[in-house]
């Protein structure tokens, strides 16, 4: 702070100097005293700033020392004018000139190559730029040597300064190099600045973009002069942009989007470059045939104003493309997720979601749905908004995007275009998701039917085989002793008898599992009221008091409905008989478009874990579409089952 002081007092030395001097404003221009006083208020003002919030930032330190080297040399000729004009000592004006054209080249050779070298975190790319570093810093008082030992006075009638050097012309070759090292360390820190844009991340790029807005700003301001007519002083007026976006950049690159300001510039530069060309063409082709008559200048130039008008929305829309993409067009980009969506190049929703970044020109964009997980495309920043993606009423998923740089929420034009590209994806992401669950159904059935394959096998192979085979073989056996032991084939007709009826029990079983019997001869109601019946009392004796709630007459069920309602029904009833310590519990059916099948018990309704019982009625429901719930509820425990009728 108290540099940054000193700084600002000597710009307000310079100007009660200046007026005492008498000189007018082209005077205090020529000298050098309003560009000097203007670069050490903004560089001093900027590495305060920047120094008060990132004092560890060296940035900040060289923008500071930046400031007081032209400060200095701001109000020393106003000071030296006075001297002269006074009569003052020979020894002051000549220390005045001394200190004048030694103060402001440590800011051109030094302060401000070292500060675009370490912007902006204050520190080198990487070591490998450490060399150039210590180059630029013992190089530059070659640069200070250069203005101290120039002979010619800084205005007419002056004393030189003490660091003249009397062969000061003999040694231009020196003063080229010295030129020729000042412009060279600027391009290594413009080099600098693009190898950390490659390499950086989003805030270093963001940060950056400020000094290359800074940038093209002077370029624009001092280029057009040096081409036309000599680069006069008060194009200097605009290096003081350079400390503004360095203060910016490293204390506040969030101030606002810095794209937008980049794109709006690279757009009207544009425009620029093109009327000067159009100017340009248009003159040497008109120059013949009207200069004589209507006026070279007047007339191109207002076909020049009248051409180039509307080419800057043109301009401004292919530059805004660059950067946003083509959110100004949201049914273009719906288009081009929808055509994505409808090649089916195999890469599935990754491919939208990458092709929606690219669209947008976003930082990130990402996907959260419950089947399909996260997919992403870039890297998420800080600043992250949430698009919900909605179908029949229902979220089945999540489009994350990332703000750009510099934008607090997203714009009204993203938002827009986001919003339209939700239905689409939101049914992409259904299908999706309906084609994986057909796809484990399937899966699910020919396991399911291949596991029934082999248990049928297995039981016919290892129960009812062996039976038959044994009595095949006593029916041999009994008809060779019916003849010589009458008795011994008696005794075999008995054993006979006794495993045909085992056989038959264990056919039985087998048809029972493949579908009850009771199904068929009883019905769904008349199966159901009969299992409840033989589950009314538990294995320890305790009873259990079951109701059937159902209709008189059930309507035609399909097959697959009764067998899934009937399955459901007596596992829910047989985990009451065993696991619920209930004495009440009730089987509830009604018949609409679907059948709902609801068992209900006053028994324990905690410690509900999912077991084989639970697991097997899910995936019966889940086989015919059915919706199913199981838990516990208010007044113990609740399993419920919706299944749909479809026709029989």
């Amino acid at each position: 702070m108290g540099l940054g002081g000193v700084a600002l007092a000597e710009v307000a030395a310079s100007v009660v100097l200046t007026v005492l001097a008498g000189w007018s404003w082209r005077e205090a221009l020529d000298a050098f005293t309003v560009t000097n006083a203007l670069m050490g208020a903004s560089f001093a003002s900027s590495g305060v700033l920047v120094t008060w919030h990132r004092p560890a930032n060296a940035v900040g330190w060289l923008l500071l020392a930046d400031g007081l080297a032209h400060a200095t040399s701001a109000w020393l000729p106003a000071l030296l004018q006075l001297l002269h004009d006074d009569g003052g000592p020979l020894v002051l004006q000549r220390l005045a000139t001394t200190v004048f054209l030694g103060a402001w080249p440590w800011a051109i050779a030094l302060f401000l190559p070292m500060a675009l070298l370490l912007f902006p975190d204050g520190r080198l790319p990487s070591p490998r730029w450490r060399p150039v570093a210590w180059a630029v810093v013992l190089t530059s008082p070659l640069f200070v040597v250069e203005s101290l030992g120039d002979a010619e006075p800084v205005h007419a009638g002056l004393p030189a300064g003490y660091g003249s050097i009397p062969s000061y012309d003999s040694l231009a070759a020196v003063w080229t190099l010295s030129e020729l090292r000042v412009v060279a360390t600027l391009v290594l820190a413009v080099g600098s600045l693009v190898v950390r844009y490659r390499r950086g991340g989003e805030t270093e790029r963001r940060q950056l973009l400020w000094l290359v807005l800074a940038g093209i700003a002077v370029v624009a301001g001092v280029l057009p002069w040096a081409f036309v007519a000599g680069t006069p002083v008060a194009v200097l007026l605009s290096i003081p942009l350079v400390p503004a976006a360095v203060t910016i950049a490293v204390v506040r690159h969030r101030l606002l989007d810095v794209r937008v300001v980049l794109s709006r510039t690279v757009a009207w530069l544009l425009l620029s470059l093109v009327v000067l060309a159009s100017y340009g063409a248009l003159v040497a082709a008109l120059d013949s045939l009207v200069s004589r008559t209507l006026g070279r200048s007047v007339l191109v130039t207002v076909l020049v104003a009248v051409g180039a008008a509307p080419l800057l929305p043109s301009l401004q829309r292919a530059v805004d493309r660059c950067m946003y993409g083509h959110r100004d067009d949201p049914a273009r980009v719906a288009s081009e997720v929808a055509e994505g969506l409808a090649t089916g190049d195999g890469s599935g929703l990754s491919g939208v979601v990458a092709g929606l970044r690219a669209a947008l020109r976003l930082p990130y964009v990402g996907l959260r749905t419950e089947r399909s997980g996260r997919l992403d495309a870039g890297r998420p920043g800080e600043r992250l908004v949430g698009v919900p993606l909605a179908y029949a009423g229902s979220v089945i998923g999540e489009l994350v995007v990332g703000l750009r740089p510099g934008e607090q929420r997203l714009s009204r034009a993203d938002a827009a275009a986001l919003q339209l590209v939700a239905a689409p994806l939101a049914v992409a992401v259904r299908a999706l998701d309906l084609a994986t669950d057909l796809q484990e159904s399937r899966e699910r059935i020919v396991l399911g039917r291949e596991e029934e394959r082999r248990r049928l096998r297995r039981d016919l192979h290892d129960g009812l085989g062996p039976t038959l085979t044994g009595m095949a073989l006593g029916a041999d056996a009994a008809g060779n002793l019916l003849a010589g032991d009458p008795v011994a084939a008696g005794d075999l007709v008995t054993s006979l008898r006794r495993d045909s009826r085992a056989a038959l029990a264990e056919v039985r079983r087998l048809v029972d599992d493949l579908r009850p019997g009771d199904l068929d001869e009883l019905g769904l109601l008349g199966a159901l009221r009969q299992r409840a019946d033989r589950l009314s009392r538990r294995a320890d004796g305790t009873a259990v008091a079951v109701e059937v709630r159902a209709p008189e007459q059930l309507p035609a069920l399909p097959a697959a409905v009764e067998l899934a309602a009937y399955r459901i029904a007596t596992e829910a009833l047989t985990n009451v008989a065993r696991h619920a310590r209930a004495s009440r519990a009730a089987l509830t059916l009604r018949c609409g478009e679907e059948l709902e099948v609801e068992v209900t018990d006053d028994g324990c309704g905690s410690g509900w874990m999912a077991g084989v019982g639970l697991q097997g009625m899910a995936e019966r429901a889940a086989e015919v579409g059915a919706r199913f719930e199981a838990g516990p509820s208010g007044a113990g425990g609740r399993v419920y089952a919706a299944i749909p009728l479809g026709r029989p």
